[in-house]
Order: structure tokens, then C-alpha cells, then sequence
């Protein structure tokens, strides 16, 4: 079996986490902002990034929608929401790709832009820490009672953008506000609050995140009970849900059997792959999950039954999700970018996990499958 030897390795911060991470030593990424990037190949492209994508997504942003001007909104308490309710994490997510973006392109213009987003992010902000745009200026009586608005998903592309920024400038003002939003979260969420199955997963990872940047271990135990509260029936508390014509659908949330009893693949393509990150995230800190077996069956499904020849994964009909096995028809393939982008994430962290290439290469899977 081929073997994937990582450049460095490390020991997961020891604390008094309530799930105490296990102390093996396990392959890790270098992180970003250690990475500088000077080559013939990835040059020239994360230079277009920088001087033609990353400006249409601040265009985007500022004139061809409202997205910041909800922010403006919000922060006056007055005005309309415009958009759909999870706009803010498309904010979150520019402002992620501009730190990418500023370790190899510094741009002082471009940094001066995030930083007027960011003040104008956090001047919205409510005095107990919640943020999302959408309850804010629809009816903040409203908020935690849908499992499927999408407010943890936003906080956790809001937390991802914050650790980025601080990393890249060294700025935390976006990282305060995500710390803020993740304490209001688990001041009504947990082991001692309410139940809750975010109806798109992120956060997790972003909490995994939020623990290694802090060294705070309280986050990293949260991104644990969220995914144990999958697969137990949670997933039809909120009567908003139970309710609407849209209900509750447990596999397509890949909420209808506990994580670590999975062994198939189902429901929403994205959703899916950020859950298996969030898994290999946790299962590689936190010993006795009983993670690695599902994972390990999740991988063969995906890649063994539920992949095309291109990589992308899932199908149109089947809402931007899976069919069934071997089901993948070429007019209806729906191959979402973000569905690919999640595999990848995916597949980066079986390999550290495990020190396998086969993540790294799926041509070596394809082989044994011919």
C-alpha cells in the first residue's frame, strides 16, 4: 500500500477538555500563512485570483447584490433584508479568500476594503453576541427555530474567515466577533441546553478550527456534541420545520442513523462532505469516537459506487445529492463546485489522518476498480 509521509507532524494540544484529545502523533497540513508561493504553475493563477476574481466577488458584494448593505442594515436596526436568508457566509467567504489571497499578493487596497467589511460586520453584531443579517432585520423572535436557516453554517464561515484574517494580517476584530457568536451559541445549545441538528453542516469545522487557534477546548467538545446529536431525532424539534411544506427529511441532512453508524452515503452532496470533515476532524483529536470505521466505509461508497469518472459527485434530481448506487447519469449530473471542494477538504484530511496517498490520488482506487 502506497504511504503519504507528511513534511511535519505534531502533538494536538493537552488541556482539560471534557474529551480529552488523544496525544498520538498525526500528519498535519502546514498552515497557510507559513506557505509562500513563487512558481510557474500556481503563480500566474493565484495572481488571477487576486486581480480579477477576488474584485468580482467584492463587486458582487457591494453593487450587484446586498449583502454588506444588510450588514449596514442590521447595524442601524432599520431596512430591509435583501437576498437569501444565507447570504451573510457569502461575505465571510470573500473575506476568507482575501486573507488567502494577501499572504502571496499583498494589496494594501484590497486589505483596506476588508477592513471597512469588517467594522461594518461587527457594528452589527447584537449585544449578546448574535450575528446573522437575516433575523436580525426579519424578526430576531424568530431565530434558533428553524434548523434549517443556516445561522450556524454562517457563524462558522464567519468563525473561518476570522482565524484566516488573523493569521494573514494579524487583525482579530473578525475573530473576536466569531468568538462572541460561538459563546452565544453554546450559551443555549449542549449537553446542558437545547437540542439542535444544524440543517447544513460547517460549523464543526469551524469550531475545530476556533479550538486550535485558542487553544480553548470548550469548542472543540461543541463540534463533538453537535455531531452526536445527528441521527437521534432532534433533527424534528423546531416546530417551524415540523410544520412547513419543506419538512424535515432525515437522510437528505444526514440526520437518520448517529455519525459513527454510518456507512453509506446520502442526502445532500455538500452537506455530506462537510460532515466527513468535521468527523475526520474530531476523530483525529479526540480518541474513541468511533469515527474511523464509518469513514473508512463512507470513502469506498463515495468513491467505489457514488463518484463519476470527472470526481465530481451528485446528481440533479436527487437535489443536488445521491441516487443510488452506480446511478450517475451524465444529462442530469449535478457535480456541484462546492460538493468537489468539500471532497477535496475531505480526502486532504483522510491522508493526514491516516498517511495513506490513495486520498491524495484516487487513480489508485480507479485502478483497483477496472
Amino acid at each position: 500500500m502506497k504511504k503519504l509521509f507528511a513534511v511535519i507532524s505534531f502533538f494536538p494540544l493537552l488541556c482539560a477538555c471534557q474529551k480529552a484529545p488523544q496525544t498520538d502523533v498525526v500528519n498535519k497540513h502546514i498552515d497557510f500563512s507559513d506557505v509562500h508561493i513563487c512558481d510557474s504553475f500556481w503563480s500566474p493563477r493565484l495572481e488571477r485570483v487576486a486581480t480579477v476574481t477576488i474584485p468580482v466577488c467584492i463587486d458582487q458584494t457591494e453593487v450587484q447584490t446586498g449583502r454588506i448593505r444588510n450588514f449596514e442594515n442590521a447595524a442601524r436596526g432599520e431596512g430591509k433584508h435583501s437576498g437569501i436568508f444565507f447570504d451573510d457566509s457569502d461575505v465571510y467567504k470573500a473575506l476568507e479568500a482575501i486573507a488567502y489571497s494577501l499572504i502571496n499578493h499583498p494589496d494594501s487596497a484590497m486589505e483596506a476594503k476588508a477592513d471597512e467589511w469588517i467594522e461594518k460586520i461587527a457594528a452589527a453584531q447584537q449585544s449578546d453576541g448574535y450575528i446573522n443579517t437575516f433575523y436580525t432585520l426579519t424578526g430576531l423572535d424568530k431565530r434558533w427555530t428553524d434548523m434549517d436557516k443556516h445561522e450556524m453554517y454562517c457563524a462558522g464561515h464567519l468563525i473561518e474567515a476570522g482565524i484566516a484574517y488573523k493569521k494573514a494580517t494579524g487583525k482579530r476584530q473578525l475573530l473576536d466577533v466569531g468568538i462572541r457568536m460561538a459563546d452565544h451559541i453554546m450559551s443555549l445549545f449542549g449537553e446542558n441546553g437545547r437540542h439542535w441538528v444544524p440543517g447544513h453542516e460547517e460549523i464543526e469545522l469551524a469550531l475545530v478550527k476556533l479550538y486550535e487557534e485558542t487553544g480553548e477546548c470548550k469548542y472543540l467538545d461543541f463540534a463533538y456534541w453537535l455531531l452526536s446529536e445527528r441521527g437521534h431525532g432532534y433533527g424534528y424539534g423546531a416546530e417551524s420545520i415540523k410544520d412547513s411544506l419543506n419538512q424535515w427529511n432525515a437522510p437528505y441532512y444526514q440526520d437518520a442513523v448517529p455519525v459513527k453508524d454510518l456507512r453509506s452515503i446520502s442526502g445532500h452532496a455538500v452537506r455530506s462532505m462537510y460532515l466527513y470533515c468535521a468527523m475526520s476532524d474530531v476523530a483525529a483529536r479526540i480518541p474513541n469516537t468511533g469515527y474511523e470505521e464509518a469513514l473508512d466505509s463512507l470513502w469506498v461508497d463515495v468513491t467505489k459506487r457514488n463518484m463519476y469518472l470527472t470526481g465530481g459527485i451528485g446528481v440533479a434530481y436527487c437535489t443536488e445529492g445521491f441516487a443510488a448506487d452506480y446511478e450517475l447519469p451524465n444529462k442530469e449530473a449535478y457535480c456541484e463546485t462546492c460538493a468537489s471542494v468539500g471532497m477535496a477538504l475531505w480526502n486532504s484530511r483522510m491522508a493526514e489522518r491516516t498517511g495513506n496517498a490513495k486520498y491524495y490520488d484516487i487513480r489508485y482506487i480507479r485502478a483497483k476498480c477496472v
